[in-house]
């Protein structure tokens, strides 16, 4: 082929912009230009570009060293992380069939691709011989982090096994993934086919800006003029808490509950069985007992036992709150004439009116003050006094969706720092819940690489002038999600595999959850927190009753976790043929634990994305408790510095913990911060469960 021939591959790419350089502020993806079929061609190049760079490090007949085997491997790949970030981002928040069809085919590719190098018997020996001679390397220690952390990566998905144990775990990973796949296909299923048409006669107990959200999401799903609940949070519960119809709540907590439960095409039970076997001889074939046991040792936790004494540390006083709590919900029923007893779906809506008369305080006093824009310059106003970062939205940078935003992110000196994608409304075409992710991540292998990150919600989105109003839960998932924003921005570390959130699940949620403590200070409120029609101030009156209110049913929301988390670590310690029946199953676990009938676990197992849709918090949901222990703990040393924004605690926690990535271990750099190790009452005086226990 001379020099001005162009091979067939690269003509192709000519016209597929996954493949082209981009032409982008900042060279952000054209989410403009691309279309679903460009994708397999761009993972088809993605892939052998991949493989012929491993390739090279393995055939590489020099000894290995640092520079030829470890930074050989951060360099691999760029491409292929390039293409699927994008990809994951459209499957996750704004997906069309298109899209999951070729995600089916994607996930088994990308199992397949990534079997053969995370068990090549060769490559794993360069990476043991220099973990063998480390202290000869001389490396910095950023380095024999990552050193250390790619031998456990390697080490862990088995490239010691023998070739029979490796083709049957590579069968296993493939089919794994296929698994996930379809999880979150079928969740996402019943999700967009369910939702409950309100009339003028059900409308009672609702607010306004409930009303108009309804109406606005009867619009996304094209049924204009209506009203309709759907099984998003941000729909469901405010209905379940405000709704005077109580036939109409229990319709809507049954479909919500019953996601991916329903007995259709849609249905996840013998996915899960099929999961739940998998992971199980997955683990037995890397010589551990159960998958808990393997998943937990490369953690804080480190096992199984160590979970369990700290859930139930916690269920034991969450429990007995939760049923004096019940008893009092049925005492308001009883005042009220209500000849029934409390049922699940009664909880929030009797709750809500035991708020109102312990605190004084209800959800509807205080939304109209947090509308969504204001609390997005609240998170940016606390992150520029803690870091000293700016945010400066950007209209020029091109989006998946019209409704998603971004804001170029400067630092003290005024240099780009990141990009900071927000898409905060619910629609059909995007997954339940609200996650943080990136499209590329920091680092400094080769220059200097902006982060883009992203958060994702699922709020209601207003309608007729009036803006998103958010409940309390609603501007705390906000807060939260921005920590692990900042987590992934403010990283400022040199290799890849180290960046921002690449840390141990049980860690991951620390600057997430110690981020959500600025939303709830007086400090923050009382200069965001603006009523959206008159631009009054949130009354003082209002937010001592808001920041007393905030233990209050927390008996219930504990209860609702934890009991998640304890079942999530039965279906990975026990064996897999116990939990052959599901629902069985489910029964079973919550009995012995004595779970209040009124109360259903938050995630049911069927609807349970977190530890199904992949195996990132299989067994690790606890992970929220164990991080709450710390961020409880962190906050004090803001509070004993006398200032929620004081500058040495803020350039502690800055550079220990949310700077630092995966590149020093968790409990190293908590200490850092902290000056010694969490103190777990931390936790139970936070919930005010303190007392119960």
């Amino acid at each position: 082929m001379s020099d001005t021939q162009v091979s067939p591959v690269a003509s192709k790419g000519l016209d597929n912009p996954l493949l082209k350089p981009w032409q982008t502020p900042f060279e952000t993806p054209p989410f403009d230009e691309i279309k679903p079929e460009h994708f397999m061609p761009a993972f088809e190049q993605a892939f052998a570009d991949h493989a012929g760079e491993i390739a090279a490090i393995v055939n590489d007949v020099s000894a290995p060293d640092f520079a030829n085997t470890i930074t050989a491997l951060e360099r691999s790949g760029k491409l292929l992380s390039k293409v699927a970030a994008v990809f994951y981002d459209l499957v996750s928040a704004h997906s069309n069939p298109a899209i999951l069809e070729i995600d089916k085919d994607v996930s088994l590719r990308m199992a397949r691709h990534w079997n053969p190098i995370m068990m090549n018997a060769v490559l794993f020996g360069r990476i043991a011989a220099l973990r063998d001679n480390a202290a000869s390397l001389h490396l910095k220690p950023e380095q024999a982090r990552l050193l250390e952390r790619t031998y456990t990566r390697f080490h862990r998905a088995g490239a010691g096994l023998d070739e029979t144990a490796k083709a049957r775990m590579a069968e296993i990973n493939e089919r794994l993934a296929h698994l996930g796949t379809t999880f979150s296909h079928h969740l996402l299923g019943d999700e967009q086919e369910w939702s409950m048409e309100l009339g003028d006669d059900d409308l009672d107990g609702l607010s306004d800006s409930f009303v108009a959200s309804a109406r606005a999401a009867a619009e996304e799903r094209g049924k204009p003029g209506k009203a309709i609940v759907t099984t998003s949070r941000s729909s469901m519960e405010p209905f379940l808490q405000s709704s005077t119809r109580r036939d109409l709540r229990e319709k809507a907590y049954k479909a919500f509950i019953q996601r991916g439960n329903n007995g259709n095409a849609n249905d996840n039970n013998t996915t899960i069985v099929e999961i739940l076997k998998l992971r199980e001889e997955s683990a037995k074939l890397l010589g551990y007992p159960t998958f808990a046991a393997y998943r937990l040792e490369d953690s804080m936790a480190k096992t199984p036992e160590a979970v369990r004494n700290l859930l139930e540390r916690v269920w034991k006083p969450a429990r007995a709150r939760a049923l004096a709590d019940r008893d009092a919900l049925q005492e308001l029923i009883a005042e009220e004439g209500g000849n029934f007893k409390l049922a699940a779906w009664d909880w929030r809506h009797y709750a809500e009116k035991l708020r109102q008369r312990r605190a004084n305080f209800d959800d509807a006093a205080i939304k109209p003050y947090l509308t969504l824009d204001n609390m997005i310059a609240a998170q940016f106003d606390v992150a520029t006094k803690l870091f000293g970062i700016t945010f400066h939205e950007r209209k020029d940078v091109p989006v998946w969706h019209p409704d998603v935003r971004v804001w170029e992110v400067k630092d003290a000196k005024g240099e780009h720092k990141a990009l900071f994608y927000g898409d905060y409304f619910a629609r059909s075409s995007k997954r339940s819940g609200a996650w943080m992710t990136s499209l590329r991540d920091q680092q400094k292998l080769d220059g200097d690489t902006a982060p883009l990150v992203l958060n994702i919600c699922n709020f209601a989105k207003g309608t007729n002038g009036q803006p998103s109003l958010l409940s309390p839960d609603d501007a705390r998932t906000l807060f939260h999600e921005f920590g692990h924003g900042l987590h992934g921005m403010l990283s400022n570390v040199t290799y890849p595999s180290l960046s921002g959130t690449s840390v141990f699940t049980d860690f991951v949620e620390l600057p997430s959850q110690l981020y959500e403590h600025w939303q709830e200070r007086p400090e923050v409120l009382q200069q965001f927190a603006k009523h959206y029609q008159t631009g009054e101030a949130l009354p003082d009156d209002l937010l001592k009753r808001f920041i007393a209110a905030r233990k209050f049913n927390q008996g219930f929301a504990t209860v609702e976790f934890v009991s998640s988390a304890l079942i999530d670590l039965e279906f990975h310690t026990q064996p897999a043929s116990a939990s052959a029946d599901v629902a069985a199953f489910e029964k079973k676990e919550l009995e012995k634990i004595g779970m209040p009938e009124e109360i259903a676990l938050r995630h049911r197992p069927t609807q349970f994305g977190h530890i199904f849709s992949g195996d990132h918090y299989a067994s690790g949901y606890y992970s929220y408790m164990w991080s709450e222990v710390m961020d409880a703990d962190a906050f004090g040393a803001f509070e004993e510095a006398g200032d929620i924004f004081d500058a040495a605690t803020a350039k502690r926690l800055h550079d220990d913990i949310y700077s630092s990535g995966g590149s020093v271990d968790p409990e190293a750099a908590y200490v850092a911060f902290r000056g010694r190790a969490p103190e777990a009452d931390a936790l139970l005086r936070r919930r005010g469960l303190l007392d119960a226990a």
